[in-house]
């Protein structure tokens, strides 16, 4: 699933290609991309013809597009989900999901899903700020690349919970935008095991922990994100390679690259963890 990096990469092409088009045509092609949406595709496409689009905005893995009156175009990418700017000319991909069309002509902006797990919907905002987040995400923390992200609250809030470190990151209302990946790297940066209970943190190594996301999370905005395939990349469909750089995540069997200890993968929620045994010492 795109993580912060990818998202944000894609913010940053819509805040420039769609940012101020005003869109003719709302085009739905698969229900199930706009299936947040309470009164379906049509609702979706009459809410969204003759509005402006604002500068795209993000909140953790969220994007939204503000359109003035109080309302937001909201999307979250799922598993697979692409939003690409093209040229009218290019030929519909082919899991063209929903288009947009502007009265400008020559591009338009098409939702790509191949597995229809993320979606588009226009929502109400909170009035009165155009950047406003939506109402159905407001309850999701800020990320540790946001300017108004609160450090020490994060520290503390990190050291009272009852959970382990790497469900913590993954907690979306205490720190959005940390998914599998970036935790994995976080953590092995940090030294940290998986399972180290969030307790038992100093404030000191909760600090360390918080610098290596968003060190990490930055390094991998500099190259467009994290693609393992054609399907995370950015509105002109590029592909972003910080895959070649990570440290722990998907290197299996392959050496440490701090002590040379053989990284190792353990089954987690479903999901993987890779660590290195020596470096990142389970818990007691």
């Amino acid at each position: 699933m795109p993580e912060l990096p990818e998202v944000e990469v894609v913010r940053r092409g819509l805040a420039r290609w769609a940012a101020g088009r005003t869109v003719a045509e709302a085009q739905v092609l698969h229900p199930r991309s706009v299936r947040r949406q309470p009164g379906g595709a049509d609702e979706f496409a009459a809410r969204l013809t003759g509005t402006t689009l604002g500068e795209a905005q993000r909140r953790g893995k969220y994007l939204w597009v503000p359109l003035g009156r109080d309302q937001a175009l909201i999307g979250h990418l799922g598993m697979s989900g692409q939003l690409l700017v093209q040229d009218a000319s290019v030929p519909d991909e082919t899991h063209l999901r929903v288009r947009l069309r502007f009265t400008d002509g020559g591009r338009e902006l098409r939702f790509v899903d191949q597995r229809t797990f993320g979606g588009l919907a226009v929502e109400e905002s909170e009035p009165g700020d155009p950047e406003s987040t939506p109402l159905s995400i407001a309850h999701i923390a800020r990320d540790p690349l946001d300017s108004r992200f609160d450090d020490g609250a994060f520290i503390a809030a990190l050291r009272a919970k009852r959970t382990t470190v790497k469900r913590a990151l993954l907690d979306q209302t205490l720190i959005s935008g940390v998914g599998n990946i970036y935790a994995d790297e976080s953590l092995w940066r940090a030294k940290l095991h998986y399972e180290r209970p969030t307790a038992t943190l100093t404030r000191a190594q909760a600090a360390t922990l918080l610098g290596h996301a968003r060190d990490v999370m930055n390094a991998a905005l500099e190259v467009g994100g994290t693609s393992f395939d054609s399907l995370y990349v950015n509105v002109n469909g590029e592909s972003g390679y910080f895959s070649r750089e990570l440290d722990a995540y998907g290197r299996e069997g392959e050496p440490c690259r701090r002590c040379g200890t053989a990284v190792r993968r353990e089954p987690w929620m479903n999901r993987s963890s890779y660590f290195c045994p020596r470096c990142q010492r389970p818990p007691r």
